[in-house]
C-alpha cells in the first residue's frame, strides 16, 4: 500500500516552484479526469508504486514515439456526474450527455483494443492498464446511442418512426403556414398596412407578421407582442391561427416523444453504470500519461534507474523550470551532476560567491527528486541513478513572519528544530545558506553544531553557505564533502558549474574591488580578516582555477581519444569490408573459371568426338578447327593453344592464382571508371562492352556505377535494362543479392542514363 512521504514545510511545492509543474501538467491535459489525477499526484515512498508510475509513464513515451505504433486519438469527456445522476429511476440522459458518453465509449474501446495488441514483453503495463473494466461489453451501449442520435449530437427523426411522423406533420404545417403568411404579407404590403421590407417572425413560438398599430384591425388576427417603441405590434392572422394551434400540440408531442426515446435508452445502459465509471478511471489514466509524456518530451527528460535505498546519482541534471523557461529564448540550462550515498558521501556542503547558483542547485535536488517519488520522467542523462527517501525537508528563503513574530533567524531555527526532531537515515534535507541571519560567530557555531548532529544520524542532505567553518567540517569529517560552484575570477562572472571535492570562494574582495569600493576600504577590511583567512579563501580560488584549467586539459584529451577511436574504427571497418569484397571477388572468379572449364571441356571433347567420327574428313576437321577457334576468342584460351595438341593440358587446366587475381584487381580498381559511355554503339559492341565493365565493376568491388546510354529510340536503355536483369536472375540462382538500378536523378541525366547499385 503506497502512502504519502513526509514533506516540509508544507508550502514546499511553491519553495521548489513543484506548483508549475502541476500547472504545465493540467495544461497538458484534455479534460477534467487528467486534471484532477494532476492534482491528486503526490510523493510515493514505496519502491513498487514509484517503479510502477515511472514504468508505465516511460511505456507510454516509447508507444507514443514507436513508428510502428499508431496511437489512438479521440475524445475525453468527464460523464461521472451525469451517470451518478441517472442510478434514480425515471432521470435520463440528454442529447449532449449522451453524444459525451458515445465519443467517450468508442476512444475507451479503441484504446482497449490498442493496448491488448502491444508486444507484451514491450509494453506490459500498458497492456495491464488496458485491461482495467469490462470495456469491450459496452459496444452495445454506443450501438444504442448511434441509434438515436446523429453524428452532430441531435436526436434523429429515425430515433423511432412516431418522432419521424410527428416531425414530418410539422415540417408540413410549417410550410403551409410560411406559404399562407407570404400570400396575407403581399397583399399587406400592396394595401400599405404594412413596411416594404417587412417579414414574417416567431413570437412566443408562433409565426406572426409586424404591423403599423394604426392597421391592426384591417390585417385581423391576435395581437401576440408590440415593439418596445410601441410602433410595432405582431399579428397572427387569423387563417393561420388553427395550424399554428396544430403545430404546437405537435411540438408538444414531440416533446414526449423525445422523453420516452432518451428514458429508454437511460434504462438500457443503467445495470453498466460500473462498467461505464471504469472506462472513466482508464480515460483519466490516459490524459494524465499522456500529459507526463508530452512534458517529458518538452525537457527531454528520462526514467533514471530507480534504487529502493536513499540514493542521489544524477549526471547532467536540469532544471525542468529554468528549462520551460529559457528554452523559448534559445538559452541553455547548466547541468549538475552530484553523488550521494550511504557508503561514501552523505552530506553535500556548497559554497562559494552569491549569485553564483547554490540556491538554484538546492531547487534542482529537491524539484527532480520530488518529481521522480511522483512518477515523472526527469531531465537527467541515461546513467543517473534515483533513490527513495521517507522525508523530504526543506530551509530555503526567508520565512520572516510577522504574525508569529518571528525573525527569518527565528524562522531558520524553527525549521532546524524540526529536522532535528524527526530527521533520520532516510530523510533529504537542504538547506540554503546555513547559519545566516544572526551574529557570524555564533551563528556559524550553531550552525556546525546542528550539521554535525545530522551527519551522526546519517541523514542526507545538501547545505550551502559562505562560514569558512563550516567548510573546514566537511574537510574533516567523514560522510561529508565540499563542493563549490564556480567562478570565473579573469571575467569576474559566475559560470553555475558545480564541482565537487573541494570549498568555493565568495570572492568577496575581488567583487567588492570590481563594484568600485576604494582600496583603502578593502585593504582595511583584508587587514580586519587576517592574513590567515585571506590566503586560505585564495587557495580556494587558485584550486578552482587549476581544477577548471585541467578539466578543461581531460575534456580535450577525451574528445582527441574519441575522435581517434571513431577513425580506428572506420578504418577497421573499412579494411574489413575490402578482405570481405576479395573474398567474394576470389571466390566469384573461381566459380566463373569452373563453369568455363566445365564448358570448354564439353566443347573440346564434343569437337574430338566429331573429328574422329569423321575419320579425319578435311571439312569436317575444318568446322572442328573453326568451332574451336570461335570457344577460344570466347573464353579467352591463351594464343598459344594453337592446335589439339594441347587439348590435353586445356582439359586439366585449373583456376588461377590467387596472387595473380589480387595483381589483376589491383590494376583494374586503378583504371577503373564509374561510368560507361555506350552512345552510338551497335547493340552488339554496346553489349560487349556492357558486360565486360560490369565483370570489372564487381571485380573492384564499385558501390555504384553508370550507364549512359542517352534516350534516343531506347534501344540502347533496353538493352541494358534486359542484360541487368539475366545479371539478377544469374546471381540469384547462386544465392546473391540482386542488383538494384533505375533512372537517374531527373536533374543529371534522368531517363537517359541508368544508375547501378551493385
Amino acid at each position: 500500500m503506497s502512502y504519502s512521504g513526509v514533506i516540509y514545510p508544507n508550502n514546499i511545492e511553491q519553495k521548489i516552484d513543484f506548483t508549475v509543474i502541476r500547472e504545465e501538467l493540467n495544461r497538458r491535459c484534455s479534460s477534467p479526469l487528467g486534471r484532477e489525477r494532476v492534482e491528486a499526484m503526490q510523493m510515493e515512498t514505496e519502491y513498487e508504486t514509484v517503479q510502477y508510475l515511472l514504468g508505465l509513464t516511460d511505456q507510454m513515451r516509447l508507444a507514443e514515439s514507436d513508428p510502428m505504433l499508431t496511437f489512438p486519438r479521440g475524445d475525453i469527456h468527464d460523464v461521472r456526474e451525469a451517470i451518478a445522476r441517472i442510478r434514480i429511476e425515471g432521470l435520463f440522459l440528454d442529447e449532449a450527455e449522451l453524444d459525451a458518453l458515445r465519443h467517450s465509449l468508442s476512444y475507451a474501446a479503441e484504446l482497449e483494443r490498442f493496448f491488448a495488441g502491444l508486444d507484451s514483453a514491450k509494453y506490459p503495463l500498458l497492456r495491464e492498464l488496458g485491461t482495467l473494466g469490462t470495456i469491450g461489453n459496452l459496444g452495445n451501449i454506443v450501438k444504442s446511442i448511434d441509434a438515436v442520435l446523429d453524428r452532430y449530437g441531435q436526436l434523429a427523426d429515425h430515433a423511432s418512426p412516431e418522432l419521424a411522423r410527428i416531425r414530418r406533420e410539422i415540417t408540413n404545417l410549417q410550410g403551409s403556414v410560411g406559404r399562407t403568411l407570404a400570400s396575407i404579407l403581399r397583399q399587406a404590403k400592396t394595401d400599405g398596412f404594412v413596411e416594404a421590407d417587412a417579414a414574417p417572425t416567431l413570437r412566443e413560438g408562433r409565426l406572426v407578421i409586424p404591423v403599423s398599430p394604426a392597421f391592426k384591425r384591417k390585417v385581423g388576427g391576435i395581437v401576440h407582442d408590440e415593439s418596445a417603441t410601441g410602433k410595432t405590434v405582431y399579428i397572427e392572422p387569423q387563417q393561420v391561427v388553427d395550424a399554428n394551434n396544430r403545430i404546437r400540440e405537435l411540438e408538444g408531442a414531440e416533446r414526449r416523444e423525445r422523453v420516452r426515446i432518451l428514458t429508454a435508452v437511460t434504462d438500457g445502459l443503467r445495470p453498466n453504470t460500473a462498467a461505464i465509471l471504469d472506462s472513466q478511471r482508464m480515460l483519466a489514466e490516459v490524459d494524465f500519461l499522456k500529459a507526463k509524456v508530452s512534458l517529458a518530451q518538452t525537457l527531454h527528460a528520462i526514467r533514471p534507474e530507480l534504487v529502493n535505498e536513499p540514493l542521489l546519482e544524477w549526471s547532467d541534471a536540469r532544471h525542468p523550470v529554468l528549462w520551460l523557461h529559457y528554452a523559448p529564448q534559445g538559452k541553455t540550462v547548466v547541468p549538475l551532476s552530484i553523488r550521494l550515498n550511504k557508503d561514501k558521501n552523505r552530506m553535500l556542503v556548497i559554497s562559494g560567491p552569491n549569485a553564483g547558483g547554490k540556491s538554484v542547485c538546492l531547487k534542482t535536488v529537491a524539484l527532480l527528486q520530488y518529481m521522480t517519488q511522483c512518477g515523472l520522467l526527469v531531465p537527467v542523462a541515461e546513467q543517473s541513478r534515483a533513490g527513495l527517501f521517507d522525508q523530504l525537508m526543506i530551509d530555503i528563503g526567508d520565512e520572516q513572519s510577522i504574525q508569529d513574530e518571528l525573525s527569518t533567524y527565528s524562522s531558520h531555527l524553527r525549521n532546524m528544530r524540526a529536522f532535528l526532531r524527526q530527521a533520520d537515515e532516510r530523510t533529504l534535507i537542504l538547506i540554503d545558506e546555513m547559519g545566516t541571519g544572526t551574529e557570524p560567530l555564533l551563528g556559524g557555531a550553531i550552525a556546525e553544531a546542528i550539521l554535525r548532529e545530522l551527519v551522526q544520524r546519517h541523514v542526507f542532505g545538501i547545505i550551502t553557505t559562505h562560514y569558512t567553518n563550516l567548510k573546514h567540517f566537511a574537510e574533516q569529517t567523514e560522510g561529508v564533502i565540499n563542493g563549490a560552484m564556480l567562478y570565473d575570477r579573469g571575467e569576474m562572472r559566475p559560470l553555475f558549474q558545480l564541482s565537487i571535492g573541494q570549498a568555493g570562494s565568495s570572492f568577496a574582495i575581488e567583487i567588492a574591488r570590481q563594484t568600485g569600493l576604494g582600496e583603502s576600504i578593502i585593504q582595511y577590511a583584508t587587514d580586519l580578516v587576517g592574513e590567515e583567512h585571506i590566503e586560505y579563501d585564495k587557495q580556494l580560488q587558485d584550486i578552482a582555477r587549476d581544477k577548471r584549467y585541467w578539466e578543461r586539459k581531460r575534456q580535450s584529451v577525451r574528445l582527441k581519444e574519441k575522435e581517434l577511436e571513431a577513425k580506428i574504427a572506420d578504418y577497421e571497418a573499412r579494411l574489413s569490408g575490402v578482405k570481405q569484397q576479395k573474398k567474394e571477388i576470389l571466390e566469384q572468379a573461381r566459380q566463373e573459371a569452373a563453369e568455363l572449364l566445365q564448358q570448354s571441356n564439353a566443347t573440346i571433347e564434343r569437337t574430338i568426338r566429331e573429328i574422329k567420327e569423321a575419320k579425319a574428313d578435311k571439312e569436317k576437321t575444318k568446322e572442328a578447327r573453326a568451332k574451336v577457334e570461335e570457344l577460344k576468342e570466347k573464353v579467352g584460351v591463351p594464343q598459344r593453344i594453337r592446335d589439339f595438341k594441347d587439348l590435353k593440358i586445356l582439359k586439366n587446366a585449373v583456376p588461377v592464382a590467387p596472387s595473380a587475381t589480387s595483381n589483376i584487381v589491383r590494376q583494374r580498381t586503378l583504371s577503373f571508371s564509374r561510368t560507361l559511355d555506350i552512345r552510338g554503339y551497335r547493340a552488339d559492341e554496346a553489349l560487349e562492352k556492357l558486360i565486360a565493365y560490369m565483370d570489372d565493376a564487381q571485380m573492384v568491388g564499385a558501390g555504384e556505377v553508370t550507364i549512359l546510354h542517352g534516350t534516343g529510340t531506347g534501344a540502347l536503355k533496353q538493352l541494358t535494362r534486359d542484360y541487368l536483369n539475366d545479371l539478377n536472375r544469374q546471381r540469384r540462382k547462386r544465392g546473391m543479392v540482386a542488383l538494384e538500378f533505375g533512372d537517374g536523378d531527373v536533374n543529371h541525366g534522368g531517363a537517359g542514363l541508368t544508375v547501378v547499385k551493385l
